[in-house]
């Protein structure tokens, strides 16, 4: 009895540690290169100024991933699939191919962060390891049990990264009145462009838009009435997200801001490591970009490959030689544009995020419809404090689109 009891309680932990990698992956997903760029940019030019930005961001990725989570759980059909039945083939062809560009302008990012972590750390040349890498992962699409290998490589970065980035911000001892004043809406004198940028990054309507591929991948072998019983774990990853984001921009704060160190290379957003890790700090940061950079590149490009190749109508399964074609043609588009455009690298990155804040509200849009449509979801339909959230989050991403059309064409 008492070993029928340990065995039942370890299935349980064990169900309870598998149901949150789809958020976890998420988050590993969305923490890339960009990420921690526009972060360390944050805090070394306004300290802490800029935090509300963050918990606003991570809210409402919060809300829509949960959205998508549930969407997931509902249905046994793709959320494509059920777009083209709801609204036909021209809809969920915009949306695939809008996830196709989001996924692109990300990945050269991506690219370029993997480069120049790598060429950083070597003192050679950035843009051919962009190629290099490239190819690799590329090659890793087709090793067996892809997606096992994939998860726990980026669940691996996630503690790293949360485990040194909070290391770091409890020793670099942040100011706790700059931290609350921190929560307190206020815009710096410049701040828009870095503020767009990173509610694009960490507010990724299509990072949350394929959580509900990742949760159908995670129990697709499941019983009807397990499937039926699982609850939304989405929460922990976007926790996570948000914490590393956070730890990030702090440590920017407490020890570049006051030396006045405007990021312009990966060595200096290393430097905020330098109260755990010295000297050190700039060479071990970089391992940790590139592990970041490598887990968003392969990431970001299975969901970008996966969700086109969906909406084409040619599967979504990552066991499929078709979605790998589309994966690996997202990752050859993304280092092309990185080698086209690496000439500026950093402010590469901040442009390509702020870019694609264009394309989402179709896709917020499109998941809020769902989530409060009873005949597809059922008991999981929205409440009302979801359906609220998710239009302000939707207002939120207009507003932005259209400040960010203004700051491209009518400046």
């Amino acid at each position: 009895m008492y070993k029928t009891r340990i065995c039942y309680m370890k299935s349980n932990w064990k169900a309870w540690l598998q149901s949150l990698i789809p958020g976890i992956i998420t988050a590993a997903v969305v923490f890339g290169p960009s990420k921690v760029t526009i972060a360390s940019k944050m805090g070394a030019q306004y300290n802490s100024s800029l935090l509300w930005v963050l918990v606003i961001a991570i809210f409402f990725m919060a809300i829509y991933t949960n959205i998508s989570s549930r969407i997931g759980l509902a249905t046994e059909n793709s959320i494509l699939t059920t777009i083209r039945s709801k609204w036909g083939r021209a809809v969920s062809g915009i949306i695939g191919f809008g996830v196709f560009l989001v996924c692109t302008a990300f990945q050269a990012g991506n690219a370029v962060g993997v480069g120049i972590a790598i060429g950083e750390f070597t003192h050679t040349a950035y843009r051919p390891w962009m190629i290099i890498i490239s190819i690799a992962a590329i090659a890793l699409l087709f090793a067996r049990r892809f997606y096992t290998i994939l998860s726990r490589v980026m669940i691996g970065i996630v503690i790293l990264m949360l485990f040194s980035f909070l290391v770091t911000c409890f020793l670099s001892h942040p100011a706790a009145g700059d931290v609350l004043n921190g929560l307190i809406p206020t815009m710096p004198k410049g701040a828009e462009t870095l503020v767009i940028a990173f509610v694009a990054s960490c507010f990724s309507i299509v990072g949350a838009f394929y959580q509900s591929y990742l949760v159908q991948q995670r129990t697709a072998r499941l019983t009807a009435e397990k499937r039926a019983a699982m609850k939304d774990r989405s929460l922990t990853g976007m926790i996570i997200l948000g914490i590393m984001s956070a730890a990030v921009m702090l440590c920017a704060a407490a020890v570049l801001h006051p030396r006045n160190i405007q990021v312009q290379s990966a060595t200096d957003m290393g430097k905020a490591l330098e109260p755990l890790f010295g000297l050190s700090a700039s060479r071990l940061f970089l391992m940790g970009l590139f592990g970041s950079s490598f887990s968003a590149l392969v990431g970001n490009s299975v969901l970008g490959g996966t969700v086109f190749s969906d909406a084409l109508g040619w599967g979504n399964s990552m066991d499929q030689p078709v979605v790998k074609v589309c994966i690996a043609v997202i990752i050859a588009l993304g280092a092309a544009l990185a080698w086209v455009f690496g000439s500026m690298p950093l402010e590469m990155i901040v442009f390509a995020q702020g870019i694609t804040i264009l394309i989402v509200p179709v896709i917020g849009l499109a998941l809020l419809l769902i989530s409060c449509d009873s005949k597809i979801m059922g008991e999981r339909k929205n409440t009302l404090f979801y359906t609220i959230s998710a239009i302000a989050g939707l207002v939120l991403l207009l507003v932005l689109a259209a400040i960010n059309i203004k700051n491209l064409f009518f400046k």
